[in-house]
């Protein structure tokens, strides 16, 4: 009884030593081209087939097809991809993760990776612990914990000899003599363990183990591989639901298109699942476990899952219009839960599973941000000259609505960032999350700002102070000066680049801003002297002035900010 408890709990120390082997493979694959494949996916989707290749090489890379498919809804969310798109991306994720199952079939293999294994482990102690290449290192790390795991559960499984245990043999039997019902039993736990664990892998290697074993029959373990491709799709329904309308149309059509393989799969089950036997030379037998080497049974399940896959796909390439429409039709556009401008719309889904990627997530959002200080300093542009009494009180009630989404977005993207900043960062990205706290802290100083700004206009209303002809003219060439500082900071933050030209152009207007508030000073002291106007007029104007200063401080800040961060690659 002893011994059955050790060998228990050593299977299950061997799945989680799976799952934190992928994890840390996959994030240092993440750190050594993360920011270069979330790029990919923004730009190399330009029609379906490449929407699909796309989405295959970035989850072949990243070992992830959630952190594909979270990213992709998220994108669509924001409208960097149209739900067409998005739907070649997500089909592509489904055939890139089936690389997976070949490496746990190539680490799975007669030969004993352990010789090799604890050699590659000091290797990449070597590479993180000299900085030679950390990255790597924790890649192959990852990737060494994965094979260990793999290897230390498939020994595990042969050494408590399932076949032989009676309660397990009896339960298999069981649960495998009821035709197409077990088929449906094994897809629906296949399924619920994938949300549950989070992680298909794991539950892909269990099936390959159950199978090796000869205690799960291979079409079991073909419907269990199934459910995961259902269960997997449940995490970004999930993730989308705070979204926008069409990434939840982006998430649905990613079930749809698995529930679409698994219907037609059972279908013609039987003759499928043969056909695939056959190209390993192995007679399929229903409900009966195979005796033959388990590496051929690995083999079947890994072809299994990349055939259904790609053939899925090759199926409903041609009719992506049509499910979008399904979808559109299924989540209408009136849908009352539809993300409002005052939410963010680029990481309201939530934090990905995967730290690096989401990067380029939130410097999208900061962009947005920008884009709406950038309104703001608009708005006070337009209540300053307004006169009329209604139409200035909505102009000043949208400056103070903004001003609120300003803190708010400030809030929600600085705790977005210290979320991944808790995950696994390259030293790069680490920096890249502090400029990015730095630059939306100075965002919300610009916000702030123009709210002053609106508040000292709306001084000037309230008590009828009025300006003179010269002084009217000056806040506007100031208030321009500001907003081609302002519309020069949302370019660079849209581009998440600035060059060393466009840096000295900012420098010289902030240099000209100072320059003209100094010169507007002076200049406000000697025509009070020389009762052109009274002192409260006077203070009134320098406040507008002065404060126009400051925000144009802040949009500097940002873009010196943008400067270093770039000089820091």
């Amino acid at each position: 009884m002893v011994n059955l408890s050790i060998q228990i709990m050593t299977l299950l120390g061997s799945v989680a030593m799976l799952m934190y082997g992928m994890k840390v493979m996959s994030e240092g694959l993440q750190k050594m081209a993360g920011s270069k494949l979330s790029n990919v996916l923004g730009t190399m989707t330009t029609n379906r087939f490449t929407g699909v290749l796309t989405g295959a090489f970035i989850t072949a890379a990243v070992q992830s097809s959630t952190a594909t498919t979270v990213m992709t809804v998220s994108f669509v969310s924001a409208g960097i991809l149209s739900l067409a798109q998005a739907i070649s991306v997500i089909m592509g994720a489904n055939i890139g993760t089936t690389f997976t199952a070949w490496i746990m079939v190539l680490g799975g293999g007669s030969f004993d990776l352990r010789l090799v294994v604890y050699a590659v482990i000091a290797i990449a102690v070597g590479l993180i612990h000299y900085k030679r290449n950390q990255n790597m290192g924790e890649f192959l790390i990852g990737l060494s914990l994965m094979l260990l795991g793999l290897t230390t559960l498939k020994i595990n499984a042969t050494e408590m000899h399932l076949d032989q245990m009676d309660p397990v043999r009896n339960f298999f039997v069981a649960t495998s003599s009821w035709g197409y019902g077990s088929y449906f039993l094994y897809l629906l736990v296949g399924g619920i363990l994938t949300f549950a664990v989070q992680s298909s892998a794991a539950i892909m290697a269990i099936t390959m183990t159950l199978c090796s074993a000869h205690v799960l029959p291979i079409d079991m373990g073909i419907a269990l591989v199934m459910g995961e491709n259902i269960g997997t799709t449940i995490t970004s329904n999930v993730v989308a639901l705070s979204a926008s309308v069409q990434a939840r149309r982006a998430a649905l059509a990613h079930l749809v298109f698995n529930l679409f393989g698994v219907i037609w799969v059972l279908c013609l089950f039987r003759p499928f699942v043969g056909g695939i036997c056959r190209l390993w030379g192995v007679d399929f037998e229903p409900g009966v476990p195979s005796e033959v080497s388990p590496d051929r049974l690995n083999a079947i399940l890994a072809t299994f899952h990349t055939a259904f896959n790609l053939i899925n796909t090759c199926i409903l390439i041609g009719f992506v219009p049509l499910l979008e429409k399904l979808v559109s039709t299924i989540i209408p556009s009136n849908d009352q839960r539809q993300t409002t401008k005052d939410h963010l719309i680029f990481i309201s889904g939530g934090l990905m599973s995967t730290s690096e990627l989401s990067i380029l997530q939130a410097w999208k959002e900061v962009h947005v941000f920008a884009v709406r200080t950038q309104r703001m300093v608009g708005m006070i542009h337009d209540l300053f000259g307004e006169k009329d009494e209604t139409e200035f009180t909505r102009i000043a009630e949208r400056v103070e609505k903004y001003e609120g989404i300003c803190d708010r977005m400030e809030y929600e993207i600085a705790q977005y960032l210290n979320q991944v900043a808790d995950g696994r960062l390259s030293d790069s990205s680490k920096r890249e999350v502090h400029k990015m706290l730095r630059i939306v802290s100075e965002l919300e100083s610009v916000g702030d700002a123009n709210f002053k700004l609106a508040r000292h206009i709306r001084h000037k209303h309230d008590n009828k102070v009025l300006f003179t002809e010269t002084q009217k003219s000056n806040v506007e060439n100031m208030m321009f000066l500001v907003s081609r500082a302002e519309a020069k900071m949302v370019e660079v933050l849209e581009r998440v680049n600035i060059t060393q030209e466009e840096f000295f152009e900012m420098t010289n207007i902030e240099n000209e801003i100072n320059t003209f508030r100094n010169e507007l000073k002076i200049a406000n002291m000697q025509s009070i002297t020389d009762h052109e106007y009274d002192y409260s007029t006077g203070v009134n104007y320098m406040d507008i002035i002065i404060e126009l200063e400051k925000m144009a401080d802040y949009i500097i800040n940002v873009e010196e900010a943008l400067y270093e961060h770039k000089h820091d690659k």
